[in-house]
Order: structure tokens, then C-alpha cells, then sequence
């Protein structure tokens, strides 16, 4: 087989932090989540919230990408975007998703399953001044996944809507904030010889149960 066959059988890494208990679990995984994401924030501050969003369109064709977490709390976890753009019309036609942080150094991830709904247009036009002007300034003139001819097109967007407003930047209509609104977890932490520790919130009429899954 070729060096440039793509084949990674051999490669090999070890898992090697601490395990991961029923007794160490918060009764309440929102809580949990606080937990880890804390640890998260001291190991890497810079990149703790960027977290997988999975989509799915109506027919089932799924989609993911990476998205910043801008706030959570017992009501859900909230990211900002273009309501237009592929997973803005994903969510119209299917409002499902996963949320999954990975934390490479800490060996630790956690998957977020929910319904997913649109935030108050208030959060979302507080959050939009309060972001840098730049960025106030891209999301005004980016009509995010439809086709561009070139950079230099966006460019010249920027500079003419920058021109014409100066730093007061209108909140796009199409412009807002989503909430998943959890109704299972599973945090996974990496252990010797792949036996992972994995554990499963699931929210039923009575709250949330917790249970151990298999690696």
C-alpha cells in the first residue's frame, strides 16, 4: 500500500486521565456541564466553547459545523447566526439537533441532544451591538452559505455599508439566536485500553435519570 493510501490502522493513541464515576455525577447535568465546562475554560479558555451543531434537513440528509456556545442555563444552550444560512433552514424544516464538545487535553466530550427554537429578537439585538464592529459589519452584509463571486466583493460590502453607517450597524432581520433545549446528555470520558466511561441524562416525566452505557 502507497504512503498516500489514507491508511491510519496503526495509528494509535492512549487515553490516560482519571475515571470517571456514578458517584461523581451532579444529579442535575446542566450542573454537571457547568463542572466540566469550568475545567474547560482553565485548560483552554480560547476555544472551551466552540462546540459541533448537527443538523438534519427534512429528509434526513445530516450537516454539521463548528459554532461558539454564547450562553447557557437550565433553559437550554444558545448560539447566534444567519437564520437564512443551510443549518437556519435545516432547523425550519427540522427543529432537531446535537450540540458536542470535545476537550482534547482533558479527554472529555459531551453530547447534547434536543428540539431546537429561535431566542426573543431582544437577545438577539443585544448581543449583535455588543459584538465588535467588524463583526457587526459581516454578519450585516453576509447572506451566509449562498454563492459569492469573490473576496473583493465582500470586502467592497464592508468598506460601502461601513461608509454609509459609520459604527452604528442595524441588526439584519435574518440575524438572531437559537436555543437547544436538552432532553438527553451523555458525557464520555477517555480511559485506558478504549473501556471509556460513559454516562446518559435522559429527561422523562419524572426528570432526568442517569444511567452508565458501555464504551
Amino acid at each position: 500500500m502507497s504512503e498516500k493510501s489514507g491508511d491510519l490502522t496503526q495509528l494509535r493513541r492512549e487515553y490516560v486521565a482519571e475515571g470517571l464515576m456514578r458517584s461523581d455525577m451532579a444529579a442535575d447535568p446542566v450542573e454537571q456541564f457547568s463542572t466540566w465546562f469550568d475545567i474547560a475554560c482553565q485548560a483552554r479558555p480560547d476555544d472551551a466553547s466552540s462546540m459541533t451543531l448537527a443538523t438534519a434537513s427534512k429528509t434526513g440528509m445530516p450537516s454539521a459545523r463548528i459554532v461558539l456556545l454564547k450562553h447557557f442555563d437550565a433553559d437550554g444552550f444558545a448560539w447566534y447566526t444567519d437564520y437564512e444560512s443551510n443549518k437556519g433552514k435545516e432547523l425550519a424544516e427540522n427543529p432537531q439537533a446535537e450540540l458536542m464538545f470535545y476537550w482534547y487535553g482533558l479527554e472529555r466530550q459531551i453530547r447534547i441532544q434536543g428540539r431546537v427554537e429561535k431566542l426573543d429578537p431582544a437577545k438577539g439585538e443585544a448581543y449583535f451591538h455588543a459584538r465588535p464592529l467588524g463583526s457587526q459589519l459581516s454578519a450585516a452584509i453576509s447572506h451566509q452559505s449562498a454563492p459569492v463571486d469573490s473576496r473583493e466583493e465582500l470586502e467592497a460590502r464592508v468598506e460601502a455599508l461601513s461608509q454609509r453607517c459609520g459604527d452604528q450597524v442595524e441588526r439584519p432581520e435574518r440575524w438572531g439566536g437559537y436555543r437547544l433545549v436538552p432532553q438527553r446528555f451523555e458525557f464520555w470520558q477517555g480511559r485506558e485500553n478504549r473501556l471509556h466511561d460513559r454516562f446518559c441524562y435522559t429527561l422523562t416525566a419524572d426528570g432526568w435519570t442517569l444511567t452508565r452505557l458501555q464504551p
